[in-house]
């Protein structure tokens, strides 16, 4: 299985990884882009038969060719070849444009330029994301399953990629974290790539401006092509650890994303397991993931979400409420079920078994 260590993919790999050691799996995690901190490092090697590959080839997404992907994804090919192994995960697609793997590939579909520019821009896509995207259809079409994260997400995939079918979709699982909601300020939490337009954190340091309690945001401010974003009303907290995490999640009573395209929202998911209520805007992906569990607002009007935001820490009856159905609807989203939905996938394939369409 591919991964990286930048961003949610991390996150979604060692989790599914995890999940798959305790049905048996062995799996060989093979790391492209920037080497593992020393506790993502520590945290694989918890991880019962996972051997971690950190093969220092570039991110697809970072590379400046088609070439530069093509060989990263013959790299991994070779890379399978020599393990032996049954079955390859890319969760960077377009790696299979490389073709010739010899096995079973599945990939994942966390993200792409095409659904994002349609989400977040709009209009004809440069040229830097045309060519990025043409290789990713290629390698779309070269595996033999794909999967995504949410019915809207798999749907928006097929339409923007023009793809015979639409990828089964098998929701993101993660364990509940071990602590208990105190709300114990009034303050609003955010977090994710804060530097990334499609998180449209800038529409939340809008409506901090108008709030007499703090927003509070957490993540990185810088991309990894260095260009960096800052907020006059938000306090940035800059990347949290694991302990970090869990204490906002103790003391902050509400959570808000105003994203524009978010094809799952892990971060989403651990506010709701652990109980914060949830803002979220009125977007596909967050109506199939939390409906009824969420209070869903138009953050284009910062005004009347203030007010919205303002009238809910006023009203502990109606947080408790929404943290409640939050907290319940998470549990559909646990680690057994995906890993338990992504194992069923493999075994089709490798007993002889093609793409299916989603059956959403």
């Amino acid at each position: 299985m591919t991964t990286d260590a930048v961003g949610g993919v991390w996150t979604y790999a060692t989790d599914l990884a995890r999940g798959l050691a305790a049905r048996g799996v062995v799996t060989h995690l093979a790391l492209l882009g920037p080497s593992p901190s020393a506790a993502q490092a520590a945290q694989a090697a918890t991880i019962p038969g996972l051997t971690l590959h950190d093969t220092g080839l570039p991110l697809d997404w970072m590379a400046g060719t088609p070439d530069a992907i093509r060989t990263a994804g013959v790299a991994i090919r070779n890379l399978a070849a020599t393990l032996g192994v049954d079955l390859v995960h890319l969760n960077s697609p377009a790696l299979a444009s490389a073709g010739g793997f010899g096995v079973p590939v599945l990939s994942a579909c966390h993200s792409c330029l095409a659904t994002w520019w349609a989400a977040v821009r709009g209009g004809p896509m440069p040229a830097a994301f045309a060519w990025r995207s043409a290789l990713l259809r290629e390698g779309y079409l070269a595996c033999d399953a794909l999967v995504a994260p949410s019915r809207a997400f798999a749907s928006a995939t097929a339409e923007a990629h023009a793809l015979p079918s639409s990828p089964v979709a098998i929701h993101n699982g993660r364990d509940a974290p071990d602590c208990v909601h105190t709300a114990a300020m009034d303050a609003v939490f955010t977090a994710g790539r804060l530097w990334d337009a499609g998180k449209n954190i800038a529409a939340l340091d809008r409506v901090a401006a108008h709030l007499p309690f703090p927003v509070l945001a957490a993540g990185p401010l810088e991309g990894p092509e260095r260009s960096r974003v800052s907020f006059a009303h938000l306090t940035s907290l800059g990347s949290l650890d694991d302990a970090g995490m869990a204490a906002i999640w103790r003391g902050t009573p509400l959570y808000a994303a105003p994203a524009l395209y978010e094809p799952f929202g892990l971060a989403v998911l651990e506010a709701a397991q652990a109980g914060c209520a949830l803002v979220l805007a009125d977007i596909p992906s967050f109506r199939e993931l939390w409906s009824d569990a969420a209070l869903f607002v138009d953050w284009s009007d910062s005004h009347a979400v203030a007010g919205a935001i303002r009238a809910l820490m006023g009203d502990a009856a109606e947080r408790a409420r929404l943290g409640a159905a939050a907290r319940d609807r998470a549990a559909r989203y646990g680690l057994d079920a995906m890993a338990e939905a992504t194992l069923a996938q493999y075994e089709g394939l490798l007993a002889g078994g093609r793409r299916e369409a989603s059956a959403a």
